[in-house]
């Protein structure tokens, strides 16, 4: 097409891994962006794809949609693009002959990267240390405590040297968009935008959470300071008296900003982010009970165990036993 000019004249691949329990959303998203792209090359084919699985079956995401793929873990080319796509039990899909595949193929030089909870079995394969990565926010706490040399930024997506993440769902898009101006420009990507109805694509500074603002539709600086105070001081919490004065008010004033604008006090709020982040945490790894709960500052694994059955009547035993994210980290079964 006039105007463009491809680094290549043969097409780009993408060949996506699609491990079972995959993000159907982050995944038809980066491949939806690959086909409009297509569609304004004007004759010319800029992309092409391949679905693999390691077995060559079908593979099912998350919600149940299973997917037909078109071979199994086979040889790759130097210039593809290698995509892991995961979700939910990505470590069961993590085994040792993915693996293996991942760290023989990657070794040729191929761009790599992941969606969502891909970069966990990027992390297993040793392919990730010391790079800045971006995964869904869920599973940003059991990675940190499973993989330690990992460093995951708080961002849509990221993008270090030949390795790529995001955090899947909608910033697949976001991702791929950037991706695509690379290779292509600015003119291609914008409408490539325009035909998803994507009318304000993100730059990957972006954070992944909803600011507290937007969220509770509370717009006191004040108040949100305040949570994100809370937010970043879960393993030792700070006592009310603390937290007003990072946020630069009385106590008595942050009791009456919890109150009026969020009806609950500045305690039972603490209390209730320490919990969410130790309900990810029991769902996410191995850590046992009495570990989380150092982990997410509460003063004996009793105490913790009667404040997560009052909030999500079930016990954190109980919650432990069930199904795991993150486990065996020397690789899965």
């Amino acid at each position: 097409m006039a105007g463009v000019s491809a680094p290549e004249d043969r097409p780009k691949r993408y060949v996506f891994l699609l491990i079972p329990g995959f993000s159907m959303l982050g995944f038809t998203c980066a491949l939806e962006a690959l086909t409009l792209a297509n569609r304004h090359a004007g004759g010319r084919t800029f992309y092409t794809w391949k679905l693999v699985s390691a077995d060559g079956g079908e593979a099912a995401a998350w919600n149940g949609v299973t997917v037909q793929v078109d071979d199994g873990l086979c040889e790759l080319r130097r210039d593809d693009t290698l995509v892991v796509c995961a979700g939910e039990d990505v470590a069961a899909g993590s085994t040792k002959a993915v693996l293996a595949w991942l760290r023989r193929e990657t070794r040729k030089g191929l761009s790599f990267g992941s969606l969502s909870s891909g970069a966990y079995t990027l992390a297993l394969a040793g392919l990730i240390a010391g790079k800045r990565i971006s995964t869904h926010w869920e599973y940003k706490t059991a990675l940190v405590e499973a993989l330690p040399r990992v460093s995951i930024e708080d961002k849509i997506f990221s993008v270090d040297g030949r390795v790529f993440s995001c955090a899947g769902g909608a910033s697949s898009m976001d991702l791929m968009l950037h991706l695509i101006h690379e290779d292509y420009g600015q003119e291609i990507s914008d409408w490539v935008a325009e035909q998803m109805v994507y009318t304000a694509p993100r730059d990957h500074s972006q954070s992944q959470r909803i600011p507290v603002q937007d969220r509770t539709g509370v717009r006191d600086r004040k108040l949100a300071l305040a949570v994100e105070t809370m937010r970043n001081n879960v393993e030792e919490p700070l006592v009310p008296d603390e937290v007003a004065d990072a946020v630069g008010v009385s106590t008595r004033q942050l009791e009456r900003l919890f109150a009026k604008h969020l009806g609950t006090s500045p305690g039972k709020y603490y209390l209730s982010l320490r919990l969410e982040r130790a309900r990810q945490v029991l769902r996410q790894t191995e850590l046992s009970v009495a570990e989380v709960s150092v982990l997410c500052g509460f003063v004996s694994p009793s105490h913790f165990s009667r404040s997560y059955n009052a909030a999500f009547g079930v016990t954190p035993g109980k919650e432990a036993g069930g199904r795991k994210l993150l486990w065996a980290a020397e690789g899965g079964g």
